[in-house]
């Protein structure tokens, strides 16, 4: 993921996406060679030259100001979320890769979570790794792999090979298209944030390799925090769901974010049906003690080595 081709690739997407139409120049119809606008109109609307902002575009220009950056991303039409990732992408510097230090989740936030019982929880990081589950988190999105598994960095699960390598994962979420999307965009808000991170950048080629689906999204630079959503989950012990998760920044520990899933307060139904996953996961607990759920254990293992 070279920064100046992802820049070039970002801004060539979402000039594709408006037409001229969209801001304020009148179309005369005909046939354009190159979908939505052209880098001539950009460079006007947004006050540069053509020359700088084809620069800008090839990678060939570095530190632009923050006028010529608020500038373009207005003309764009760009969200929060995708402005944040054009200041990340247009500002970064070479740097010599270095293999980061295996995360480390620390106790306390792991105390934390364990002791929100019947709330599903989880933390993961940058490259969205599981760090750790409590119980109800584990047997909400992963009850088929084993429950010790983020404690092991050789196996510790990742969301989105979860999401696109998992049919367990295709089955649970209703909207799996949506989640696939999110998990992209996910992936690319945390390059554009970890540039130099070389398991980021292994784990985003191996996806690229082993899922179709996923290369095509990420080609559509999809760019969004993600920080809450509500999703609909087909559960294969409780049946439907219907839940908020909430995504936590732990100001403490760069890259990690703590992930709370919850009911609407008048969702009966799947307040209902949580509370029995929850009853049944106390119940496996205590008989099968801290390896509960391990029994899917050597198929998870496959997975997770894929």
């Amino acid at each position: 993921m070279e920064p100046r081709t992802e820049l070039g690739e970002f801004l060539r997407s979402r000039r594709a996406r408006l037409r001229p139409e969209d801001v304020g120049l009148v179309s005369h119809g005909g046939r354009r060679r190159v979908p939505g606008l052209r880098r001539e109109e950009l460079s006007m609307l947004a006050g540069v030259s053509v020359a700088y902002y084809t620069r800008l575009e090839q990678g060939q220009t570095r530190g632009a100001s923050d006028a010529v950056l608020d500038a373009i991303a207005r003309v764009l039409q760009l969200t929060d979320d995708e402005r944040t990732y054009l200041y990340n992408q247009a500002r970064q510097r070479p740097r010599v890769l270095r293999r980061p230090r295996p995360e480390q989740l620390r106790p306390a936030v792991r105390a934390m979570i364990d002791a929100f019982g019947r709330v599903p929880a989880l933390v993961i990081d940058r490259r969205a790794d599981v760090l750790a589950w409590n119980r109800l988190g584990h047997a909400l999105l992963a009850g088929h792999l084993p429950f010790l598994a983020p404690r092991s960095e050789r196996e510790r699960p990742n969301l989105g090979r979860l999401v696109f390598l998992d049919p367990h994962m295709r089955d649970l979420y209703v909207d799996w298209r949506g989640k696939a999307r999110d998990a992209v965009a996910y992936l690319r808000m945390s390059a554009a944030r970890y540039p130099h991170d070389p398991r980021l950048t292994e784990l985003i080629g191996a996806l690229t390799v082993l899922s179709p689906e996923f290369g095509g999204l990420w080609a559509a630079h999809p760019v969004r925090e993600c920080a809450h959503s509500v999703r609909e989950y087909r559960h294969p012990l409780v049946g439907s769901l219907h839940l908020r998760d909430e995504l936590l920044w732990l100001p403490d520990d760069e890259g990690q974010r703590m992930v709370i899933y919850g009911p609407d307060a008048d969702d009966t139904p799947t307040a209902a049906a949580l509370a029995l996953l929850a009853d049944m996961t106390t119940e496996q607990a205590q008989a099968g003690g801290p390896a509960a759920g391990a029994a899917a254990g050597t198929a998870g293992r496959r997975l997770l080595a894929t």
